[in-house]
Order: structure tokens, then C-alpha cells, then sequence
């Protein structure tokens, strides 16, 4: 056999051996391929630790979280203290005192505090950091968590227009009405006239019976019949009732001084009627544009309850004083030393940024019907001082045959029109811009009394029916929403 004969043998047999060490080679891959023996540990494994992840990322977002809450329930109440005008504290140290006691950082925490403060406003703004340290997050290379919260509080007294308007009628002299009125509107003006805001807030009084006694001063700028000089009331028609301001170009009735009761007033008395239906009372005419708390309460404790309820002409009067019309007698008052120098330019008009004008109307009745003597019997000086000596009923009852005494009087308008006039005004004044608060007192069993009311406030929210000394929480309320305290995030 020749030599080439045995190469071509050998390498042959070399090629066979590789072929099965490839066949083997691959038949044992896909052997191991489609071995299913192990992977079900292999799976579950990876599950563990993913839920491990997972799990561990958990906590330390809880934990996170807890902190931040913790963190931004403080900082809420220490803005709400910091910010508020009556605490004498720095406001920064008030800020970060709350923070170091509430929130539980054990000092791990920065913070920025900015106080912005002026004469009637104090404006606290904070943020902080704490950082959380990561109890399973730094595997994957997040070494802490920072919780960051912010806020601010603001208190602020805007410049404030009051009209405080007061029943005074003679139901008032019912279960201490009267005594508790007092205290609650004494309370109302302790609330807001104080050293820091008195240049800001000016009150106006006006007390009502049947009437209202504008005063000498108000009544004079307007064209009036002037009949008699015992009392400044006016007699508004329906026109005045869908207007805020008064008309300086109506000639005004003035309504008459008399009263319509029976009673005799003798010599105690002088021989002159006491409950006319507009009192002649000084103290119980308008005051207007006040900020002096102490003379506001002596005005206010000097009102005693007499004859009938006339709230529509109240109204009509506490929406007419807030109106920008009034501004040059305001001014002319202030020249005069009347009123306070710190309100010229008052009533500020209706759009002013920085004045709220509100009106806090309260009863504890109804209108009645308005009633008048007739024009012949009340036409000159001698009538004039006659009615101011006999009440009405017991001239009528003592010098006239009853068959004759419809001849005497007549009625001015229904207690139902005096109710849709003052629905007039009320809506007059909200759509000016005005916010009326009004207070139903013990008129609970008066669903009617009680539906005028609450439709003349702003909202269902501005309207309060309060019973006996509850008086007194419906007007600190309405102070508190004047000096309202803001908390913004």
C-alpha cells in the first residue's frame, strides 16, 4: 500500500472522529437546554428579591412621608401663631420654636423663614428639609430622602367700613334682649378697635325704631319740607329702596314727630310725648365714621327700647353711609373735628383693594305697618307742638268720637311692603359689593321675620338666629371673619 493510500486513510479517519465529538457536542446543548431540572429555584429567587427591593423601598418612602407629614403639621401651626397680629413674639422665633417641638427631627432639619409685617397685616412664609436616612434605598446607591414642605399664613386688618345697625324697639325690653344686644356689639367693637387697627376700621352706629334719627349734621345736606326741628327722620319712597346712595337732588319728606301709643306723659315728664316713632333722643341718632371704642360702647349703652321696627329705613341708612357719595360730608365733618382725620377719603369707593365695606344688620322682630297722621292735622307750628305733647290714642280716645278717628291717621304702608323694600335694599347692596351680616334674634318662631333676614345676608353662611346670650357668639364670629386669619400653601 502506498504511502499516499495510508495519508488519505488517516486523515480520514481523524475527520470521523470530529464529526462525533460535534454530534456529541451538540446533542448534550440541547440536552442541557431542555433540562427543566432547578429553574423554578432560579425564578423564585429573583422574585425575593425584587419583593425585597420593593418591600425596602416601601419603608423608606413610609418613613419619608411620616416625616414630611409630621414636618408640614408643624410648620402649618407655627404659620398660623407666627402670623397672628396679637402675639408680641418674634415671629421667626414663634416659627422655628413650633417646628423644634412638633416635628420630632431631633434638629435634623434647615429652614427659611420670611417675614413680611406692616401696620395692618403680618405675612409669615417658611420652608424647611429634613432629611430621611434610607434604610434599604442606599443598596441601590440613594443614600437619604429629603422631605420638603412650605407654607404660608397671613393675618391682615384691611381698612374696614362698619355699619353696625341696632334694634332698639320696644320689644327689645323683652328677657334681657337689650342688656344682651349690648354686651355682644360692646364685645364686637373690643374686637375690632384696638391700638393696632383703630386708624383702620371706622364704625358707624345706626339705631332704629320705627324710624331712624339721621342727625342734624347728615340730614342738613339734603332737600328736605322741614316741618319741625324735635327729630331728623326722612320719609323714603320705593325709588330710594333699589339705590345704595341718597339722592341729593329729591326734595325728602321729614317724617312727623308724634307718637302712636295711648299713654299720657305729664309733669314728670315735662307734658311731651317719649316714644316718638323717630326719637328725638341725641344719643340715639346716627354716629357716624367712629374708631373711639370707649365712646362707641357709652353710645351703644345709652339705647333704650322704644315703640315699633322699622328695619327697611335702617337698612336703607346703614347701605347709604358706606356709599363714596358721602365722602365730601365726611370731609367737611373731619374739618370740623366731628370725625377722626385717619378717614378722609372715606367711603373709599366700591372697587378699593385694600377696604372691605360691611353691614351687620340685626332684629329681634318684624316690620310693622307704618302709620301717620293726616296732612290736615299735622300743617302748622300749633300742630306741631300739640302732637309733640298728646300721643295719638289718647287725644283720639279723650277729645275725638270714635266714629271720627279713622279722620286723624292713615297707614303709610304695610309691614309686608316694608319687607319687600327691605328686600330691595339688601339686594341693592350686595350687588354693590357690600357684605351684610345679619342677626335674627329670638325669631325662631317667626319663620317668616327669619326668611327676610337670612335673604337679606350676602349668603345662607352670613346669616345668624341666635337665642338669648348666643348673641354674643354671632358677633364675635362676624369680628373674627373681619379679622380673618389666611393660611395658604
Amino acid at each position: 500500500m502506498s504511502d499516499m493510500q495510508l495519508k488519505s486513510e488517516s486523515e480520514q479517519a481523524k475527520l470521523g472522529l470530529f464529526q462525533q465529538i460535534k454530534a456529541r457536542l451538540v446533542g448534550r446543548s440541547r440536552g442541557f437546554a431542555r433540562d427543566e431540572n432547578g429553574t423554578i429555584i432560579i425564578f423564585g429567587l429573583t422574585i425575593f428579591l425584587l419583593m425585597l427591593v420593593a418591600t425596602g423601598m416601601a419603608i423608606d418612602f413610609m418613613r419619608h412621608e411620616n416625616m414630611r407629614a409630621r414636618l408640614q403639621t408643624a410648620m402649618d401651626r407655627g404659620l398660623l401663631a407666627a402670623a397672628d397680629l396679637d402675639q408680641e413674639n418674634d415671629p421667626e422665633a414663634v416659627m422655628r420654636d413650633y417646628v423644634a417641638k412638633f416635628a420630632q427631627t431631633n434638629g435634623q432639619y434647615e429652614m427659611e423663614v420670611i417675614v413680611d409685617e406692616g401696620l395692618n397685616y403680618r405675612a409669615v412664609s417658611a420652608s424647611a428639609t429634613s432629611a430621611v436616612d434610607s434604610m434599604f434605598l442606599n443598596m441601590v446607591g440613594i443614600e437619604s430622602l429629603d422631605a420638603t414642605v412650605s407654607g404660608a399664613a397671613e393675618q391682615k386688618v384691611n381698612k374696614v367700613e362698619v355699619s353696625l345697625v341696632l334694634d332698639i324697639s320696644g320689644s327689645m325690653d323683652d328677657n334681657d334682649k337689650l342688656e344682651n344686644m349690648q354686651t355682644a356689639a360692646n364685645e364686637f367693637v373690643d374686637a375690632l378697635i384696638t391700638p393696632d387697627t383703630r386708624d383702620l376700621i371706622s364704625i358707624t352706629v345706626v339705631p332704629y325704631t320705627g324710624q331712624v334719627n339721621a342727625g342734624e349734621d347728615l340730614y342738613s345736606l339734603l332737600n328736605v319740607n322741614q316741618r319741625h326741628s324735635y327729630s331728623y327722620c326722612l320719609e323714603f319712597t320705593a325709588d330710594d329702596f333699589n339705590e345704595v346712595p341718597l339722592n341729593f337732588a329729591k326734595n325728602y319728606e321729614q317724617t312727623q314727630h308724634f307718637e302712636y301709643s295711648g299713654r299720657y306723659y305729664g309733669y314728670n315728664d315735662n307734658y311731651k310725648i317719649q316714644n316718638p316713632w323717630c326719637s328725638n333722643k341725641s344719643q340715639e341718632t346716627i354716629k357716624y365714621f367712629l374708631n373711639d371704642g370707649v365712646a362707641l360702647k357709652e353710645t351703644i349703652n345709652s339705647y333704650e327700647p322704644r315703640t315699633a321696627t322699622g328695619i327697611h329705613y335702617a337698612m336703607k341708612w346703614g347701605a347709604a353711609l358706606l356709599d363714596p357719595s358721602l365722602r365730601g360730608f365726611v370731609s367737611s365733618m373731619i374739618s370740623q373735628g366731628k370725625i377722626p382725620g385717619e378717614f378722609e377719603g372715606r367711603p373709599t369707593d366700591y372697587n378699593d383693594p385694600e377696604t372691605a365695606k360691611v353691614i351687620v344688620l340685626m332684629t329681634d322682630g318684624m316690620n310693622v305697618n307704618q302709620y301717620r297722621i293726616k296732612s290736615w292735622a299735622y300743617n302748622s307750628a300749633s300742630e306741631y307742638t300739640h302732637w309733640a305733647r298728646y300721643t295719638l290714642w289718647y287725644y283720639l280716645n279723650n277729645y275725638v268720637y270714635w266714629q271720627n278717628h279713622n279722620d286723624y291717621y292713615f297707614r303709610t304702608m304695610t309691614a309686608n311692603t316694608a319687607d319687600q323694600y327691605l328686600r330691595d335694599i339688601c339686594n341693592t347692596t350686595n350687588s354693590a359689593g357690600i357684605l351684610i351680616f345679619s342677626i335674627g334674634f329670638e325669631i325662631s318662631d317667626n319663620p317668616s321675620a327669619s326668611q327676610v333676614m337670612r335673604d337679606c345676608a350676602t349668603s345662607d353662611s352670613h346669616f345668624y338666629a341666635v337665642e338669648g346670650v348666643e348673641i354674643s357668639e354671632a358677633f364675635n364670629s362676624i369680628a373674627g371673619t373681619i379679622n380673618q386669619l389666611r393660611l395658604t400653601r
